[in-house]
């Protein structure tokens, strides 16, 4: 079994885990979240805890472990915590706002760009350059945060575009800074 997998998956108070077969649903104050999880795979409720654990020996069932353990991990900690991903917008006349569920990008294109966010995803806008996206549901946020840097990703000349908080742009010396 991986190593991962065999860690027991702490819950909470506040959060109710229904297993029901190969359906699991977690239930916590920020929302529900539900997932099939493969049947090779089965999860039991231990008091406070929840075990991973597989149904046979094979190598692929030993990956799944880990992969199950970790789905239903972020499941847990969306319903009671909540997930959060920053992005930044950098360049001259980048601006970003939020009006209702659609995000309206300036990025440089002659019209902006308008984004409807997924159900399940807020934005806020700080300062029109600093969005935060916030979810209970942590693949759906990365793949949202993802879809809106893909918009403009950031060049490495001037580093101008959308990138993740923290992210780092390797710089290029540019073409008169070279031929020295």
């Amino acid at each position: 079994m991986s190593r991962i997998g065999k860690q027991p998956i702490p819950v909470p108070k506040g959060v109710k885990v229904q297993i029901d077969g190969s359906n699991v649903k977690v239930t916590g104050p920020k929302g529900s979240l539900d997932r099939i999880i493969r049947p090779e795979i089965e999860l039991v409720a231990e008091g406070e805890t929840l075990l991973v654990k597989a149904k046979d020996d094979s190598v692929a069932t030993n990956a799944y472990t880990g992969l199950t353990r970790s789905l239903v991990n972020n499941m847990v900690v969306g319903v009671d915590k909540g997930f959060q991903k920053k992005l930044v917008v950098e360049g001259v006349g980048y601006r970003s706002e939020v009006a209702g569920n659609t995000l309206t990008l300036n990025v440089g294109f002659s019209n902006p760009v308008k984004f409807d966010l997924p159900t399940g995803v807020k934005a806020a806008v700080e300062k029109n350059t600093l969005i935060t996206l916030e979810s209970i549901d942590k693949e759906l946020l990365g793949l949202t945060a993802a879809r809106i840097r893909d918009i403009r990703k950031p060049e490495p000349y001037k580093g101008k575009g959308i990138r993740y908080e923290g992210e780092y742009i390797a710089r290029k010396v540019g073409k008169a800074a070279g031929k020295k």
